[in-house]
């Protein structure tokens, strides 16, 4: 799990509290690694608290059951997309930050947490009947939109949807199909490679 998972939910608490949150967080992250190797349908409670240490009872006690620990997983997944824009916002000189700012800033997070991404390659291969990680990120994407429509740092003459499907594709296009271009290069001999793999970029045309 990185250090940011654990620092999350690790500062300003009570020792009591702390104890329990603690536990609390390593459910959340083992669900979210064991989602991300296995698929939800793949994952059995006992293997989330097998990794997590505790009693599989406790998973129960905190979310509910498995699709509860999902859904936590999916919230704190929005959060990071969240506190990635936040960030951005908080370096930018104006009040609200550029697109390439927060593109940027959503990539290092991205990079910083790895079962996120494998996670959201995951989800987007199932295609689960809810969708509602992709909902999420959608209309927090929106918000964005919204913010820098407002300041000038987006257009306010295009539709705000494929605005929000440009973004999300820009920013996670890369993540879902890099390995794919890897792939290919890593097939062909040492010796016929390029130096350096090709890096792909994924752009979104308007309908015309």
């Amino acid at each position: 799990m990185s250090d940011e998972i654990a620092a999350t939910d690790d500062q300003g608490f009570a020792d009591d509290e702390h104890t329990d949150l603690t536990s609390r967080a390593r459910i959340r992250n083992a669900a979210l690694h064991q989602f991300a190797v296995n698929g939800f349908a793949g994952t059995p409670l006992r293997a989330i608290a097998s990794e997590a240490g505790v009693a599989i009872g406790l998973i129960g006690h905190y979310f509910g059951s498995k699709e509860g620990a999902q859904d936590a997983v999916e919230q704190w997944i929005v959060g990071l997309f969240a506190a990635a824009l936040d960030r951005a916002d908080a370096r930018s000189g104006d009040s609200v930050a550029d697109v390439t700012a927060r593109d940027d800033t959503v990539a290092q997070m991205l990079n910083d947490n790895p079962l996120v991404v494998d996670y959201l390659r995951r989800q987007i291969v199932e295609l689960p009947s809810n969708g509602t990680l992709i909902s999420r990120l959608a209309s927090l994407t929106l918000e964005s939109i919204d913010t820098m429509r407002r300041s000038g740092h987006a257009s306010a003459n295009r539709d705000r949807v494929e605005q929000v499907v440009t973004a999300m594709v820009r920013q996670l296009g890369r993540h879902f199909m890099q390995p794919l271009v890897d792939q290919i290069v890593d097939s062909f001999p040492a010796d016929e490679r390029p130096t350096k793999h090709p890096e792909l970029r994924v752009e979104v045309k308007s309908a015309q």
